[in-house]
This record gives structure tokens, C-alpha cells and sequence, in this order.
């Protein structure tokens, strides 16, 4: 490239930064105006705190502080986790999990079921002491998956060859460039066979006198819908948000209105949001190279 084109290219970088720090800034401050008084924001004025917890589970920050803020606010009698999730990795699904076990021996704890509440999302539901479901909700799945790529026939055709170098024996496992061995499946299905176990003795601990029929038989993995899951024993009573809401109103006899308290969490945005915007739209911009990360085990729909 000849110093012109340097130069051209030079000023068009500039140009393309000038712009994204333009549209970052507009978004910061919008966002100030917009969200200045919602550091942490209560939705409604209910005694009956509702905890939402909506798409695929990777971590459990969010919702384990949302938890412990409906925990430690006075006026809330009761906590409704809203599940509508597929499910999610294992180690973020179990510790919220536990944390609403923790909680629930102070303050009654309930799961409420919404478009789909399947796998790791009935785990944590499961960990309530008592599931409303909608009649089409789709729940269940209770199971553990792996999923791993072969593409050494791809990699042949390409004519790519990768070296993994390793200093254990089961260190490349599943990586996309060779087949699995026999071995190695055999070693990575007991590790999901234990997971599988762990999470059929944790529904056990909460619903063992409420579900109808043997256990190893509801946990292959199958989808129920609500109705079903209703007739099996996985969910305790059929009825949306609002009308398990009004139940548990009369149930723990709460004096005054009925009302739902939507918790959430909202940070204050900061000056580092703006810098980490004009770095996301930057590496946009330029040439980046994708490195898969490692398996995960999952609770996945």
C-alpha cells in the first residue's frame, strides 16, 4: 500500500471512530435522562414481590440479587419467580437454586410458569414450594446435554489440517477436528449421567410426595405441557401469573390490596458504558478472529 492509500485509510479510521463516539455519546445521554432515577427500580405496590426470569440461564448474578432484594425488603410477604426460560448451564441454574431454597424457609417462595419453563428452568421453579403453570406452558425436560462438533471430514475436504497439542490425555476431547473415541464418550456420559442425577435428587428433596409415578420415567428429557405436568405431579396447580398471585394473596391472608411487585435491577450508566460501546462498534469494524470456547454441560429445551 503506497503512502496515499495509508493516508486515505488513516482519515477514513478517523472519520468511522468520529462518528461511533458521536453515536455512543447520544446513546449515553439519552439513557441518563432516561434511566437517572432507576438504580433499583420496584415495579408496583404490592405485597407479593415478582422475580422474572426470561431466556437462556449462563449466569445467576441477576437474579440471585433480585432475590435477595425481594428477601430483604420489608413489605414484601412473598416472592413469585416468573420462569420463562429453556433452561441454561448447570452451575448458574443450581446456585439459584439454592438460593431460593435458602430463602423460602423465611420468606414463601413461588414458581409461575409462563411460555415455556423446560429443564433448567423447571429446576429452579422445582426449588418453590409450590408451581402455578399455565395449561400450555411446556415444561419438563428434565436431562443434561453436551453437544460437540466432528468436522474432520470437513477439514479433510478443505485440506486443514489442526494440531492440538496437549499435556493431558483427555485434553482435546471434543475438539471439532477428530472423532470422538469410544473412551472419551464413555467418560464424558457418566459426567452427564452424575449431573443427570444430581438434578433428579434435587426435585426429589422438593416434590418426592407430589409427583405421580416413577421419576426416572418423567426425567428422559420429554416436554410436558402444563396440563400434563399438572396430571404428573411436576406442577401444583394450573392458572396464570396474576391468578396464582391472587391465591397466594388469600392463602397467607395479607391484609390491604392485591398487587404485584415487579423487581428489577438497573445500574446508573457510566462513562466506562461509553467506552465499552465505542470498543464493541470498533472490533466490528475490523477483522477479528473467533475462538470456540470449550463444552458446556447444559440444561437445555
Amino acid at each position: 500500500m503506497n503512502q496515499k492509500n495509508k493516508a486515505v485509510m488513516g482519515v477514513l479510521m478517523i472519520v468511522i471512530l468520529f462518528f461511533a463516539i458521536i453515536m455512543m455519546f447520544a446513546f449515553y445521554t439519552f439513557n441518563i435522562f432516561k434511566n437517572s432515577d432507576m438504580a433499583d427500580i420496584e415495579i408496583g405496590d404490592g405485597q407479593i414481590a415478582v422475580i422474572e426470569v426470561e431466556g437462556v440461564i449462563m449466569e445467576s448474578k441477576k437474579t440471585v440479587e433480585r432475590l435477595q432484594m425481594a428477601e430483604e425488603d420489608k413489605d414484601v410477604k412473598a416472592i413469585i419467580l416468573r420462569v420463562d426460560s429453556p433452561g441454561g448451564a448447570v452451575a448458574p441454574t443450581q446456585e439459584i437454586y439454592d438460593e431460593i431454597v435458602r430463602i423460602d424457609q423465611k420468606k414463601p417462595i413461588y414458581a409461575s410458569f409462563g411460555s415455556v419453563a423446560a429443564s433448567g428452568g423447571y429446576y429452579i421453579g422445582a426449588a418453590a414450594r409450590k408451581i402455578y403453570s399455565n395449561p400450555g406452558s411446556l415444561t419438563g425436560s428434565i436431562g443434561v446435554i453436551m453437544q460437540f462438533y466432528d468436522l474432520s471430514k470437513l477439514y479433510e475436504m478443505a485440506k486443514v489440517t489442526q494440531l492440538n497439542l496437549k499435556s493431558g490425555k483427555y485434553k482435546d476431547i471434543g475438539q471439532p477436528n477428530r472423532s470422538m473415541t469410544e473412551e472419551e464418550k464413555v467418560l464424558l456420559e457418566s459426567v452427564i449421567s452424575g449431573v443427570h442425577q444430581q438434578f433428579i435428587d434435587d426435585i426429589m428433596k422438593r416434590r418426592k410426595d407430589k409427583i405421580k409415578g416413577e421419576i426416572k420415567e418423567l426425567a428422559q428429557g420429554q416436554i410436558f405441557s402444563g396440563k400434563r405436568a399438572y396430571e404428573l405431579g411436576l406442577v401444583d396447580e394450573l392458572g396464570s401469573l396474576w391468578s396464582a398471585g391472587r391465591k397466594i394473596h388469600d392463602e397467607l391472608h395479607l391484609k390491604g390490596k392485591f398487587g404485584l411487585k415487579f423487581i428489577k435491577k438497573k445500574k446508573r450508566p457510566s462513562i466506562m458504558d461509553l467506552v465499552d460501546g465505542v470498543e464493541g462498534v470498533m472490533q466490528k469494524l475490523t477483522p477479528t478472529v473467533l475462538q470456540e470456547g470449550g463444552p458446556r454441560l447444559m440444561f437445555t429445551q
